[in-house]
């Protein structure tokens, strides 16, 4: 299966067979980074999450009494 990185826009091929192709034809909302792309954005996020700055923001469930 042939894939491009959303970040650099570099092609690759993937085996038919993997996890992440068929990922990727079933759940078109899914995107491929190639590696590089994927372990830069993995370590630039690790080294935010050591700043004492860095908030992870979720979404505030309501609780709800009956």
């Amino acid at each position: 299966m042939k894939v491009q990185c959303v970040i650099c826009h570099a092609h690759g091929t993937l085996e038919d067979d993997s996890s992440l192709a068929k990922k990727l034809r079933n759940r078109p909302i899914h995107t491929y980074m190639c590696p590089e792309c994927y372990e830069r954005i993995r370590a630039n996020t690790e080294k935010r999450k050591q700043n004492e700055n860095f908030r992870l923001f979720r979404d505030h469930k309501k609780k709800v009494d009956f």
